[in-house]
C-alpha cells in the first residue's frame, strides 16, 4: 500500500494494520486552507512532522479547527520534492514508547508544501499570497539556530545577507531575507496583524527572530527599498508579535528499524532519504512519547485553540523560566555530556550510554547535584519531576534511536547556555561556591579532549559538524596520548573564551580544574574512562 490520498481512502486496510488515520475530510480541509490559511510553518524537518503537525491533526480530529497547515522549506528543497509531494504531503508518525510498543499515525494536517525559494517563482508567489491573506494567524519556525543567524561562524556578516541588504525584497537569497520579503508582502496588502512563532531550541527564540527581521527592515528602510511604515509595522508588537516558546521532544533521524517495521506492514516507499545537503528525511518520522510546548500567549490576529492539544500558553516570564529549566539544568546539559563522552568512549546510542554505569552516574551528578541547586522553577512544570523523567524514562528508552554523534553537533555554540549559566549562577549566589563544581568542569575537559578527534581507544573518530572546528582543533593538533605537553599553554586560548563558555574560566576560577582533568584524560588509552571513574568516586 502506498502512502497517498488514493491509498488513504482504503481506511479499513490502515486501521487493520494498527494505524490511526485522519478523522476529517482532508480534501475539504485543503480547500478551506487554500482559501483562508491560518497556519504557515517554515522548516519541513522531522520535529515539525512529529509535533506541530500532530497538534493540528488533534484539533482537526476533535472538530476544533477546519484548517490545515501550509509548510514551506527554505534551506533544503529536496525535503519538499522527495519526502512531501510524492506522498501528497502525508506522513506516518511513529511514536516510540519505553515499553517497546509503538503508535502509528498517518498525519494529514499538512495540506500544501512549498519551496521557500525566491528563484522558484510559482512557489514564492504562492507564499506571498499566503502571507498577504488576512486570515493568516501565525507563522511558526523550526529552522534550527543557524537559520536565524546573519553572520558566519567567525562573526562576519554573510554575503547573502549583504546582498539582500543592498538589493531589497525583490529576490532575496538568505533565509531571513526571504522571510522579511514575505512579511513585506503582507504589509503591502493591508498590514494585517500576525504572530511569528519560533519553535526552535534557542534561548529567547522570539527575540532572536525579531532582531533578525528588524535588521532587514531597518536596512531596507535606510536603503530606500521599503517604506518607513514597514519598519514601524514590524516594530509594533500589537501588529507583529514574536512570542517566546520552549519546545521539547526528542526526534532522531528516521530509523531503518522503523522503516522495516512499516514495510512489514505493507506500506511501500518508506526509504530513508539523505539529501545533497545531508538532511535525513523520509515519508515517516519517529520520535519519543514525551513532548512539551510552552508558548507566550501573544497572538494579535488570534490563534488555533492549541491548548486543547496539550500546548501550555502563558506569559513571557514563565516561558523563560521553563526554557531556562530545560536548557541550563534539567535536560540539555545532560544531553551534551552524553554526547561528548559517548563519542570519546565509542557509544552509538543515547540509551546505550545510560546503561554505562559511569555515564549514568555522571548525568545524575550534573543534573541532581550541580543543576537542581540553581534550577529555575517555572511553576507550570516541576523541575525535579521533569529531571526524573529525563533520566529514568526518556534517555533510557531503548526504542528511541538517538546518537551522541547527532547531539554533539555545534557543541561550541551550546556550552555557554548549557553549562555557562549554571557556572554564572554559582558565582552569583552567596550560599554556593563555584569552586565546588566538579562534574561540569569534568565535562568541559571532556569536550577539549573530544577536539583531539581521538577516542579513548586511541583510534580517530569523525567529529560532528561544528562551526568552530577549523579554528579550535589545530590548537590541539600537537597533543598526543601519553606524550608530555604544556596543558596550560594548549588550553588557555580555548578556556579563556567567554563566547564559548559564557565566562572566562580562568577569571571565574575553574580553568585549572578543567586543565587537570584534561591532563588526566591524555595519559594514554583508557585514560578518559579512568578519569571518569576516579572523579565519580
Amino acid at each position: 500500500m502506498k502512502l497517498n490520498n488514493e491509498a488513504l481512502a482504503q481506511s479499513e486496510w490502515w486501521k487493520e494494520k494498527g494505524y490511526a488515520i485522519p478523522e476529517y475530510d482532508r480534501k475539504q480541509v485543503a480547500r478551506q486552507t487554500k482559501e483562508a490559511p491560518v497556519w504557515l510553518h517554515l522548516g519541513a524537518g522531522n520535529i515539525f512532522r512529529a509535533f506541530p503537525a500532530m497538534l493540528q491533526q488533534t484539533l482537526l480530529n476533535k472538530g476544533l479547527s477546519d484548517k490545515g497547515i501550509v509548510v514551506a522549506e527554505g534551506y533544503d528543497y529536496e525535503i519538499i520534492q522527495k519526502a512531501y509531494q510524492p506522498y501528497d504531503d502525508l506522513n506516518v508518525f511513529v511514536k516510540l514508547k519505553g515499553d517497546g510498543t509503538v503508535e502509528k499515525t498517518v498525519i494529514g494536517s499538512v495540506v500544501e508544501s512549498l519551496e521557500m525559494d525566491s528563484g522558484n517563482k510559482e512557489d514564492f508567489s504562492r507564499l506571498k499570497k499566503v502571507f498577504a491573506n488576512g486570515s493568516l494567524q501565525l507563522v511558526s519556525f523550526t529552522i534550527t539556530e543557524k537559520g536565524y543567524s546573519l553572520v558566519d561562524g567567525k562573526g562576519n556578516v554573510m554575503q547573502s545577507v549583504l546582498n539582500d541588504f543592498e538589493n531589497g525584497p525583490d529576490a532575496p537569497e538568505s533565509y531571513i531575507g526571504k522571510l522579511t520579503a514575505l512579511l513585506y508582502a503582507r504589509y503591502q496588502n493591508g498590514a494585517a496583524p500576525l504572530a511569528l512563532v519560533s519553535m526552535d531550541n534557542v534561548s529567547h527564540n522570539g527575540s532572536v527572530l525579531q532582531q533578525a527581521v528588524l535588521a532587514y527592515a531597518k536596512k531596507w528602510t535606510e536603503n530606500g527599498k521599503v517604506e518607513l511604515g514597514f519598519k514601524e509595522y514590524v516594530s509594533d508588537s500589537s501588529r507583529v508579535s514574536f512570542p517566546w516558546t520552549m519546545i521539547d521532544k526528542i526526534t532522531p533521524r528516521p530509523d531503518s528499524v522503523v522503516q522495516q517495521r512499516l514495510e512489514e506492514d505493507g506500506v511501500e516507499g518508506m526509504d530513508v532519504i539523505v539529501t545533497a545537503r545531508h538532511s535525513y528525511t523520509a515519508p515517516f518520522v519517529n520520535a519519543e512519547e514525551a513532548e512539551y510546548l510552552v508558548v507566550e500567549d501573544q497572538f494579535p490576529n488570534g490563534r488555533p485553540p492549541l491548548e486543547e492539544a496539550g500546548v501550555i500558553f502563558t506569559d513571557r516570564e514563565t516561558v523563560d523560566k521553563a526554557e531556562t529549566m530545560k536548557v541550563t539544568t534539567c535536560l540539555n546539559p545532560l544531553h551534551t555530556a552524553l554526547a561528548i563522552f559517548g563519542c570519546l568512549l565509542g557509544h552509538t546510542s543515547i540509551h546505550e550510554e545510560m546503561q554505562d554505569a559511569d555515564l549514568n552516574r555522571l548525568v545524575e551528578k550534573i543534573g541532581y547535584q550541580e543543576g537542581l541547586p540553581v534550577v529555575v522553577d517555572p511553576g507550570i512544570l516541576n523541575p525535579k519531576a521533569f529531571l526524573d523523567e529525563v533520566v529514568q524514562e526518556r534517555f533510557t528508552n531503548p526504542f528511541v534511536p538517538d546518537t551522541p554523534q547527532r547531539i554533539a553537533t555545534d557543541t561550541s555554540q551550546l556550552l555557554s547556555i548549557r553549562f555557562g549559566k549554571t557556572i554564572q549562577a554559582y558565582a552569583a549566589r552567596e550560599d554556593l561556591n563555584v569552586a565546588d563544581l566538579t562534574y561540569i568542569p569534568l565535562t568541559l575537559a571532556g569536550w577539549c579532549r573530544y577536539l583531539m578527534g581521538i577516542g579513548d581507544d586511541g583510534e580517530r573518530f569523525e567529529w560532528s559538524p561544528d562551526p568552530l572546528l577549523d579554528e579550535l582543533t589545530p590548537k590541539l593538533q600537537d597533543v598526543q596520548l601519553g606524550a608530555p605537553v604544556s596543558v596550560h599553554e594548549t588550553l588557555r586560548p580555548i578556556l579563556e573564551r567567554s563566547d564559548i563558555f559564557g565566562v572566562d574560566l580562568y577569571a571565574i576560577g575553574l580553568a585549572e580544574k578543567v586543565e587537570r582533568y584534561f591532563e588526566q584524560m591524555i595519559q594514554g588509552t583508557g585514560a578518559v574512562r579512568n578519569t571518569l571513574q576516579e572523579t565519580l568516586g
